[in-house]
């Protein structure tokens, strides 16, 4: 049982890393254990940073140094095998002569993919894998992503009427329906600055006029704006987005999430609207809906996408008389 808390406490530490300072790094946790007592703890803050078994190690008084050969370390994800903006871990850890590492889930990068295990085992390390492994999987989930997919995290969003509409039937210069309380609007601001990047149809564009910033939740960096247009109309992006990006001729979504990758989008937010967010569903593109049913009626307008009945809710948050219903695709 407490091998069990000591990894949880490791994933707890894992979630605290915000994904734009660890970047394409994954999310990790670490935790140092001797005799059931907490001595070290610590995780990866930043990209190109002591990666969470240094900050772990670093974080052990001096007076209980000379207990670290003695101790046991859990730790979310496989310790690393190379030499990169850091030494590796797993040599760290052989030279730190620390007596076990129970490590979470095996590392799919390639210079690691099972290389810092057995750089630990041939140090003399006691190592056991696979402790919570789905729950240190998804705190790392976007990394995972990453290198198993080749591709971005994708979280498909929307908000919709009681009665089944994301908006009213406007003209281009008519305002959108405003379906999403001001609380939830904060939340969908902080949920943008969790995402390295937007995606949106040409036609929202034009429609809405979008800022797509998330102003009202400063302390977390913009994404980047990309505007998916599959019929070439124009090289034009509408004003006044000098800095976003247009995608244009092409209707392979499995190329354009290719593409974004290999420009460092890790995760990407598609913001709608009905069109796209149904081509992603359609290919089963996608990691994690975050569906808003609001408390307003439309009577008639643009359709919300429409999910199979087959698939179950993973939570579901009551917001101001709103629901925000979570959604979560098995992918890795």
């Amino acid at each position: 049982m407490e091998d069990i808390q000591y990894m949880k406490l490791a994933i707890c530490l894992a979630s605290k890393a915000e994904n734009f300072e660890v970047n394409s790094n994954p999310k990790v946790g670490a935790v140092l254990v001797y005799n059931n007592t907490i001595i070290g703890q610590g995780y990866h803050i930043r990209q190109g940073e002591g990666h969470a078994e240094v900050n772990c190690i670093t974080s052990v008084p001096v007076n209980l140094r000379h207990l670290i050969p003695q101790s046991t370390m859990y730790v979310t994800l496989e310790p690393c095998a190379h030499q990169g903006r850091t030494p590796s871990c797993a040599k760290m850890l052989v030279d730190q002569k620390i007596k076990k590492v129970v490590v979470g889930t095996l590392d799919p990068f390639p210079k690691v993919a099972g290389k810092g295990c057995e750089i630990l085992r041939e140090g003399g390390v006691d190592v056991s894998v696979g402790l919570l492994e789905d729950q240190c999987k998804a705190v790392a989930k976007i990394f995972m992503t990453n290198q198993l997919l080749k591709r971005p995290y994708i979280t498909l969003k929307w908000a919709e009427s009681n009665d089944g509409f994301i908006d009213c039937n406007r003209n281009p210069n008519e305002p959108a329906a405003k379906i999403s309380s001001p609380y939830i609007q904060l939340l969908t601001h902080k949920l943008r600055g969790e995402h390295s990047a937007i995606l949106i149809g040409k036609r929202t564009a034009l429609m809405d006029q979008p800022r797509l910033n998330n102003r009202l939740y400063p302390g977390l960096p913009s994404p980047k704006v990309f505007v998916i247009d599959s019929h070439r109309e124009s090289d034009a992006i509408p004003a006044p987005k000098n800095e976003w990006h247009l995608i244009k001729g092409t209707d392979d979504l499995n190329q354009v999430m290719s593409n974004l990758y290999d420009q460092g989008v890790t995760s990407l937010l598609v913001e709608g609207g009905a069109k796209i967010i149904r081509s992603f569903l359609e290919q089963n593109l996608w990691d994690t809906i975050r569906r808003e049913v609001g408390a307003i009626n439309l009577g008639a307008g643009v359709e919300a996408p429409q999910l199979s009945s087959s698939l179950s809710p993973s939570h579901i948050d009551n917001i101001d008389r709103h629901q925000l219903i979570y959604y979560h695709n098995s992918a890795v």
